[in-house]
């Protein structure tokens, strides 16, 4: 019981605390035009249900092809992230192999650079 005194309570005191704010001339102005442009918005929904309800079905229709989009490209993307996955062992052993390939031919070319050095003091000078 006490829960409904408790409501009843609320309710009657924003009663009074609304009308008591009505005492002021600048607050009862703003509520005569809100009140009025609320009347117009519902007494236009009451006129032309057809229009609003074909509004609501444009706007479902838009949010649904938009879901369905954000869906695709989600999954084609996801496609992409898998692709990637798959590839990127792929593209480090083709690197690795390139740099030991690079790697070795540097190697030998220092090699041969070297014996050109040696060979060349080696030789006697001609006098």
């Amino acid at each position: 019981m006490g829960k409904n005194l408790f409501l009843k309570g609320m309710f009657y005191g924003a009663l009074a605390g609304g009308a008591l704010s009505l005492l002021d001339k600048k607050t009862r102005q703003d509520m005569k035009v809100n009140v009025k442009r609320a009347y117009e918005q519902v007494s236009y929904v009451v006129r032309h249900p057809g229009e609003i309800t074909e509004n609501v079905k444009e706007t479902a229709e838009k949010i649904r092809n938009t879901i369905e989009q954000v869906s695709e490209d989600i999954s084609y993307i996801t496609g992409k992230v898998d692709e990637l996955r798959e590839l990127t062992p792929q593209v480090k052993e083709m690197v690795k192999e390139t740099k030991n390939t690079f790697s070795h031919q540097e190697d030998s070319a220092r090699v041969e650079d070297l014996l050109k050095e040696v060979v060349v003091e080696e030789e006697p000078v001609e006098k």
